[in-house]
């Protein structure tokens, strides 16, 4: 049963997505940026635990709130977690007022026609069980699209919106996120295939079910305008994707009706050598761009 509430922040209400949801293989580049270099500590558990610290810290930070802050995206070791003895969803949408999404995917095969499908998911059920169980209101999934490839992209969003039925017959929304890759010399062809193969999928979709969609900032301003007015979309977002936090926000500014969903973006300049108040600062800064660039439509 699908949270109204929460339901009705995710579509409707200003702010953005905060990606917290760096996993095993980008998790020590988030630590190395929030200067905690790979010497600093040894092994998993010690690496996954400085990581929960850097993300507790930024979901406890006053400026982290629902008043721009509109959702958050967890790591499933993060939902796992507690903030204060307080299950960290149940902190998010309680204490802050953020709605709580979950990444599920695991990873990305090796590539095949210039995109990367998702790995195989066969504990999925049992995840999603224990997300909705924790208040999770959606999830989050990722594949990669490296040139544009007519076949490799159809399969890319085929298999998004197969996991993305799956999701929805749990009750949660699924943010379907087919990231292009920013610096290939065809992005833009990409993007209109993209464009094409999503939107055969969302009109094949039952009446009654939405998603959630997680794009690249596209080159061609307002391209996915048309998705944003879909009945079948509850909110279109964009990553970062490796563009400049000023650059992201610029391009984003210029793109009606998307807000954003920003990873390193969003963490850019903050640093575990930091007093409280500087790390605070920091971060309702970048929390305050990120929000003006929005909501600037």
């Amino acid at each position: 049963m699908i949270n109204a509430a929460m339901a009705e922040q995710a579509g409707k209400k200003d702010g953005f997505i905060a990606a917290l949801d760096q996993s095993g293989g980008s998790t020590p580049k988030a630590l190395r940026l929030y200067g905690i270099p790979e010497s600093e500590y040894s092994g998993d558990a010690e690496m996954y635990r400085l990581v929960h610290e850097m993300r507790a810290r930024i979901i406890k930070s006053p400026a982290f709130t629902g008043e721009k802050v509109m959702g958050a995206i967890l790591f499933e070791r993060t939902m796992d977690g507690e903030i204060d003895g307080t299950p960290t969803a149940e902190y998010l949408w309680k204490k802050r007022g953020v709605v709580p999404f979950l990444k599920v995917d695991k990873g990305l095969v090796d590539e095949a026609d210039g995109v990367q499908l998702m790995k195989a998911m066969p504990d999925l059920d049992a995840l999603l069980k224990r997300a909705v169980a924790k208040g999770i209101f959606g999830t989050k999934m990722r594949s990669v699209i490296n040139a544009a490839n007519p076949k490799g992209i159809a399969a890319v969003v085929k298999q998004q919106f197969e996991v993305g039925k799956q999701i929805l017959a749990h009750g949660l929304i699924p943010i379907i996120e087919p990231e292009v890759t920013i610096s290939i010399a065809d992005k833009a062809q990409a993007e209109e295939i993209l464009l094409a193969e999503i939107t055969k999928q969302l009109d094949a979709l039952p009446a009654d079910k939405q998603v959630m969609l997680k794009l690249t900032l596209p080159t061609k301003t307002n391209l996915y305008k048309s998705l944003v007015a879909h009945p079948r979309v509850m909110r279109v977002v964009a990553l970062s994707g490796g563009y400049s936090r000023d650059e992201a926000n610029k391009m984003l500014a210029a793109n009606d009706g998307i807000i954003a969903s920003f990873s390193r973006a969003l963490t850019e300049g903050l640093s575990a050598k930091q007093s409280d108040g500087e790390f605070d600062a920091t971060l309702a800064k970048a929390i305050d761009d990120i929000f003006q660039a929005s909501r600037a439509k």
